[in-house]
């Protein structure tokens, strides 16, 4: 690849990586106001002593938040965003340690009440 004087450095090095860029643009993520509702959660259950730990994926069709009581176990619950259910169930869903769909729906704020009316009862 050769450097003209009129060419901008930016835009060529842009232009040799399409893959890499493409890549980010292809993942399911949790935009700032869902985390944000997430972690608030995640810090009253920590301050409760429920919860120690987490883990955020960000897969290629979901992203996933997974919470755990110490950090060698598996996950207590995790907590999905799934756009493809988007018009059919609802995106997200939160799943126990053993795989049962405890609650899905299209918005956030209504499948969280699943964990945090468990906290409040007991």
């Amino acid at each position: 690849m050769s450097l003209s004087e009129d060419a901008d450095p930016s835009e060529q090095r842009a232009a040799a990586r399409p893959a890499a860029a493409t890549t980010q643009l292809s993942r399911v993520t949790f935009n700032r106001l869902e985390l944000n509702r997430i972690l608030n959660l995640y810090g009253r259950m920590v301050a409760d002593g429920e919860w120690r730990d987490y883990a955020i994926d960000f897969l290629k069709d979901r992203a996933v938040f997974s919470v755990f009581r110490r950090a060698s176990e598996v996950p207590i619950y995790r907590i999905e965003k799934d756009p493809r259910l988007a018009r059919k169930q609802g995106m997200y869903s939160v799943i126990s340690a053993t795989g049962l769909i405890l609650r899905r729906g299209h918005e956030l704020e209504r499948v969280l009440l699943v964990i945090d009316r468990k906290l409040a009862v007991v």
